[in-house]
């Protein structure tokens, strides 16, 4: 059987070379799990070396855990540490926003609230569809509109502009 239990040195953030060394494990396994939990190690930038918090090297070793001792699948591993997770962080006593963010937040509330009440007074504008349906234009509107491009068009051939249609009979 593996050995998932192991002395984790007091320190916050460690290489891939160290978090391999303490899991007992390749590096290709460890970043073949990098891949199926995307949280786990963080990168500093592009070009820098993979870094691992505590937490993460913690996580490696239940990971492990899960893997070689219980024998469960990646997959099987990443849905079992999903269901810890949620119940771990549902005991936290700690409050999800601080009080003094929490009053930001009601004076940027109590802003919005204000603006909708401003909004709500102003005349509210039609939506397309919405019932009644708004007026349509009369004929003479349109009637308006071609009395300008020239009046009726006359049966002589001829368009509005004055140029002849050309005719299909040689």
């Amino acid at each position: 059987m593996a050995d998932t239990f192991a002395a984790i040195p007091d320190r916050d953030l460690f290489k891939a070379s160290e978090v391999c060394e303490i899991a007992s494990v390749q590096p290709y396994v460890l970043r073949s799990w990098e891949l199926e939990f995307p949280s786990l190690g963080t990168a500093r930038s592009a070009g820098a070396p993979r870094v691992y918090r505590r937490a993460d090297v913690e996580r490696v070793l239940r990971i492990k855990g899960l893997v070689f001792v219980e024998g469960l699948t990646l997959a099987g591993a990443r849905r079992r540490l999903e269901d810890e997770e949620p119940a771990a962080s549902e005991g936290s006593s700690s409050p999800a926003v601080e009080a003094e963010t929490r009053q930001k937040l009601d004076a940027v509330k109590q802003e919005l609230r204000a603006l909708l009440n401003l909004l709500g007074d102003a005349p509210q504008p039609r939506q397309q569809g919405a019932w009644p349906p708004a007026a349509q234009p009369t004929l003479l509107e349109f009637d308006v509109d071609a009395n300008r491009s020239g009046g009726k068009a006359s049966g002589n051939g001829r368009s509005a502009g004055g140029k002849r249609k050309p005719s299909r009979n040689p």
